[in-house]
Order: structure tokens, then C-alpha cells, then sequence
């Protein structure tokens, strides 16, 4: 497509980001804007990141910028920093060849381990996942390369594989969670051949390193679209093999607390991200794993016979490490979420008075938000509890004294009419004998 027969214009694409193409094509190499930046334009939204391809290998990448830094085993990369801007840059990919074996691997389910095969633009087109990522800004003439039908896939608002599905999802099982993760952020439908294999491959992802199922989260629920992805996820079999404690719960009672929480975390995370709040991944954790920590602290009492107060805190270092097989939570965030489980059976427990000093607490308001939370999901006596905390919260200072206060005269009350126990006479003392 000619530069006439698009709506991108240089003005769109960030300095740093022409500044590489611009080196890279004056130095003799090819150089094109890919993927990601190239198809938000064509959008009308704006692009998070700028990615390059060339034929220019790392290495030649390397002598061209001062300020670039080679990464990555799987995928060998060069980095070019610009303060904190990066711009990635990678070299066109080619097709694995019998003779590729130090350059390429793959497992026995077919996921690439390493992959540093280079090729032509035409193989390096072959070789992305979707066809709207397929799409390559030429800045020598500032055309646009379209392969397998982007362009035709973008008018029409279709999530499309190049290739054969089920080959690609088993290369990579994360395009999976790509293809739900394009489809709610850019309000498009995944095409019937590339969602068919999907549900019977999604138990690959369990085989993906827990680091990376990291970052995929993420993109995932920390975007604006929690609510579409967890239930277009559920719908292919998708969040199990990520949550597997979680999704276990929600199996055994589909309408249970669990199911409700897990609507009421995505509707919360949604509108916080609308509203410019901040969303962190320690209150995520923590929400998203209540109801498995209450379960486990449950067996815990009753196998060991620990108090409630002690079982729950054995039980946070069980359910953190059984998640931390398929999702790496970095200890920044699995330290606070372990401190805002602990507040849950103080909150519980220290209305009146003491809550002023709970008031105080640095993890007071994520374990205050956990509790309002819960008895959305719960009902009952949890939401007495959230309902009182919230009228203490929301109060002023001479308000909060008197609702504290009442508690307390409640309380007061309760002991002063509760049945008093009798108490037992001592027996009158004998008499010594006297000596005779």
C-alpha cells in the first residue's frame, strides 16, 4: 500500500522511534515500523510501543547505536535506550531449517525454546501471530506491507492466526491469551478457525515459565478490559490452568463466593483503571486468593488442630507458593498481600474503639476494600461488618467517636444482660480438733 493509500504520517510515530529507523536505513539496512504501532494508527488509538524490524542482525545493531543493549536467550533482541524510552529492534525471523538445531529447539508438544532464525521480510511476516500484526511501515518510501489480508482483517474487526492454529497456539501456548487479550482491547472477534483449537490446548499454558505468566496477567486484568478477558478466558478454558486453586472453588460451586468475588475484583479493577486510580497487583493476589486461603486455613485447623488465628497465617504461605508455580508474583507483591489477608481477622474483630488504632494501619485501606469486597460476595454477617466499617471510614472525627462508642455500649450491654453464673460458696472451714 503507497503512501496515498493510508492515513499514517510520520507526525504519529515517536521521535526516538524514527530516529532508529532513520539510522538503520542511512547504514544500508532495511528498516520498517511492525506489529503493535502500525496497526493502532490505522485505528485512530494510540500506539504503547514503537517496534522495528531489519535485517541488520543484534550484532549489527549493536555498532550502529552507543546506546543499545542486547536481550534475550529465546528471542535475541537489541534495546536502544532513550532515557526511558526503548525502542525495540529485531532482526526479520526465517524458517526453521533440519540444519537450525543451535540456533532453533523446540519441546515435544512443539513450543519453541529458542528461536534466533533469521530471514527476509516475506518469512518474518510468516512467522507472526496474527494477521493485523502483520503489517510493516517501509520508512525508505513510507508505505505499508500488509501480509495474509491485515489490512482486510482490520476493516473487518477479525482476530485471525497466520497459519495453522493449533501448530501455533503449540509454538507458543501465550497466543491464546493474545488472541482474547486483541480481541477485547480492540473490540474485535476472534475468527471460528483460530478459536476452535483453543480449549483443548489451553492446558499448555501450565507448561509456560511462571515469570513470563507474570507479566501476561498484567496485560490482561491491569488494562481496562479485566472483566471481557476473565470471561472470554473462562469461556475457552483459559483461566484454570493460570488459577487452578481458584478456578477449583468455582467448579464446586459455580454461584458460590468465589464466582462472586472474582466478578466483583474485575468490575473493581475496570473502574479504577477508568477513573485514573492506582490498581496493584498485591491487592489483585490478594483478593483473587481469599477464598482458597480460607479454604486451606479450614484444613489446616482441622488436620492440626491450630487455632483459627494460626491456621490462617500457615495457610498464606501454602496457597502463595501453590500460585507462584503458574504465576511468579514477585515477593514486592506477595509480602503486602500476605499483610492485607492478615488485616481481614482484625477487621473482623476490632470494631469500636480499637479501630482507630487499625485506622492507622499502611495496608489499612487495601484490606478495607478487600472487606467491602467480601461482603458484596458473601452477605450476611461479613457485610454487617463491611457496612459498619464503612460508616466508621466516611465519618468525620466526632462521628467516628460516637459510632465507636456505640459498639462499645452495645457491647457493654450484651455482657451486663448475659446470663450470670452462680457463683459457688466456699465450704465453711472446719474447726481444728483441739489437743487434748
Amino acid at each position: 500500500m503507497s503512501r496515498d493509500g493510508h492515513s499514517i504520517s510520520r507526525r504519529q510515530i515517536s521521535e526516538n522511534a524514527l530516529k532508529v529507523l532513520y539510522r538503520l536505513n542511512k547504514s544500508g539496512y532495511k528498516a520498517y515500523l511492525v506489529g503493535g504501532g502500525v496497526r493502532d494508527i490505522l485505528l485512530g488509538l494510540q500506539p504503547k510501543d514503537f517496534d522495528v524490524v531489519t535485517n541488520a542482525t543484534p550484532e549489527d545493531i549493536k555498532k550502529l547505536f552507543r546506546n543499545c543493549r542486547l536481550v534475550g536467550r529465546r528471542f535475541r533482541l537489541a534495546h536502544i535506550v532513550f532515557g526511558r524510552d526503548v525502542i525495540e529492534v529485531a532482526t526479520f525471523r526465517g524458517h526453521h531449517g533440519e540444519t537450525d538445531d543451535k540456533i532453533s529447539k523446540s519441546n515435544a508438544e512443539g513450543r519453541l525454546l529458542r528461536d534466533n532464525v533469521y530471514g527476509e521480510i516475506d518469512e518474518d511476516a510468516e512467522r507472526r501471530d496474527f494477521t493485523i500484526n502483520a503489517l510493516y511501515y517501509d520508512i525508505s518510501d513510507y508505505s505499508i506491507r500488509s501480509y495474509g489480508g491485515g489490512i482486510s482483517d482490520l476493516h473487518s474487526r477479525t482476530i485471525k492466526l497466520i497459519g495453522d492454529p493449533e501448530t501455533r497456539y503449540r509454538e507458543d501456548p501465550v497466543r491464546m491469551l493474545r488472541a482474547v487479550r486483541f480481541a477485547t482491547k480492540l473490540d474485535m472477534q476472534i475468527d471460528a478457525t483460530t478459536a476452535e483449537p483453543i480449549n483443548a490446548l489451553a492446558p499448555l499454558l501450565s507448561d509456560i515459565p511462571a515469570a513470563r505468566m507474570y507479566e501476561e496477567v498484567l496485560k490482561l486484568f491491569f488494562a481496562g478490559k479485566a472483566q471481557a478477558n476473565y470471561q472470554m478466558m473462562q469461556d475457552f478454558g483459559l483461566f484454570a490452568p493460570l488459577f487452578p486453586q481458584v478456578s477449583a472453588l468455582i467448579s464446586e460451586s459455580p454461584k458460590g463466593h468465589t464466582a462472586k468475588m472474582l466478578d466483583a475484583i474485575m468490575r473493581n479493577t475496570d473502574l479504577r483503571v477508568s477513573q485514573d486510580k492506582p490498581v496493584t497487583p498485591a491487592f489483585f493476589y490478594a483478593a483473587i486468593l481469599w477464598y482458597p486461603l480460607k479454604q486451606r486455613a479450614d484444613d489446616i485447623a482441622i488436620e492440626s488442630g491450630l487455632t483459627h488465628y494460626d491456621a490462617h497465617v500457615a495457610a498464606m504461605g501454602d496457597v502463595m507458593e501453590q500460585q507462584c508455580r503458574t504465576i511468579s508474583i514477585p515477593r514486592r507483591f506477595s509480602t503486602p498481600a500476605k499483610d492485607i489477608w492478615q488485616l481481614q481477622l482484625r477487621l473482623e474483630r476490632s470494631q469500636g474503639t480499637r479501630a482507630f488504632k487499625l485506622l492507622e494501619n499502611p495496608k489499612f485501606r487495601a484490606a478495607y476494600d478487600l472487606l467491602l469486597l467480601r461482603g458484596e460476595a458473601e452477605a450476611g454477617n461479613t457485610a454487617k461488618i463491611a457496612a459498619w466499617w464503612k460508616s466508621f471510614v466516611e465519618a468525620d472525627e466526632n462521628e467516628r467517636g460516637d459510632i465507636a462508642k456505640s459498639v462499645n455500649k452495645s457491647s457493654n450491654s450484651r455482657n451486663r444482660n448475659a446470663p450470670q453464673r452462680k457463683r459457688r460458696r466456699k465450704p465453711a472451714a472446719q474447726p481444728k480438733p483441739t489437743a487434748e
